[in-house]
């Protein structure tokens, strides 16, 4: 029994610890570095100038990209669920295939972004500059909210935010 019962804390410990943040790899991407498929759960990218990285495929869930600079960064199908994006800049950046449900893009800068196939479910683009971005679609918006900031590309509408 008390082999069985090892056994089965090994297994949720193990599991726990796949979904945890990887210190190191936050590191990394803080000092500048890309990595892409790393897990960057809750990493704090707040106010840093970031140009260039990539972090295609990665776990970014509940991470902070506060006020961040990340002109032409690779956001390719990674996490971005519940991420802060509050005034970032992501300048000709891509964000093809990417989770940014119920992300925080209040105020975000995205001239020229790519936003093809992104899931953008319960975000909030309040005030957001999303005027020349590329693959944006009215079903994308449909499932989002904004105000009467927000900039979109020509014939398309957001629904207020409640």
């Amino acid at each position: 029994m008390k082999r069985i019962w090892l056994a089965a804390l090994a297994v949720l410990t193990l599991g726990t610890a796949a979904h945890a943040q990887d210190a190191s790899q936050i590191a990394r991407v803080q000092s500048g570095q890309s990595c892409p498929g790393c897990n960057l759960f809750q990493a704090d990218l707040s106010y840093l100038d970031l140009p260039g990285i990539d972090v295609s495929g990665s776990r970014l869930r509940q991470a902070s990209l506060a006020l961040v600079t990340m002109n032409g960064a690779r956001f390719d199908n990674a996490n971005l669920s519940v991420a802060n994006l509050f005034g970032g800049r992501f300048t000709s950046a891509s964000f093809r295939g990417a989770d940014l449900s119920r992300a925080n893009l209040v105020g975000a800068y995205l001239h020229s972004a790519d936003l093809t196939g992104a899931n953008l479910e319960g975000a909030n683009l309040s005030g957001a500059e999303l005027g020349t971005t590329r693959g944006l679609t009215q079903s994308q918006l449909n499932r989002a909210c904004g105000d009467e900031s927000t900039e979109l590309p020509a014939g398309l509408h957001i629904p207020r935010c409640n």
